[in-house]
């Protein structure tokens, strides 16, 4: 059976440039672990608009990328709302060997 290494993620909430609308506050954050399981902390929610900013981002940052890639380099996010301009970022708090046949 083949094995894949995947990281786990935590994207929090850096500062907020803006108004915050949706609610989110600086230090807010939720967590990506075992490939797919979103966790956020139990009484706070994330906004699902700063949420979808993030997603397309999150496969790449579960894996090892070349040192030269940008996305191994940069890991901050804009939420698209430019009243807000929250900024949030990626950070890898852990890594996981998975059966490959378990990755979604």
């Amino acid at each position: 059976m083949s094995e894949t290494e995947v990281y786990d993620l935590r994207v929090t909430v850096e500062r907020i440039e803006g108004r915050s609308v949706c609610g989110l506050a600086v230090g807010d954050y939720f967590e990506v672990t075992e490939s797919s399981r979103v966790r956020i902390p139990e009484g706070k929610h994330f906004c699902l608009y700063a949420l979808s900013s993030v997603l397309p981002l999150l496969p790449a940052k579960q894996r090892q990328m070349p040192p030269g890639d940008w996305l191994e380099q940069d890991n901050f996010v804009a939420c698209p709302d430019p009243d807000e301009r929250t900024i949030m970022r990626i950070e890898r708090i852990g890594r996981r060997t998975i059966p490959t046949s378990d990755l979604t």
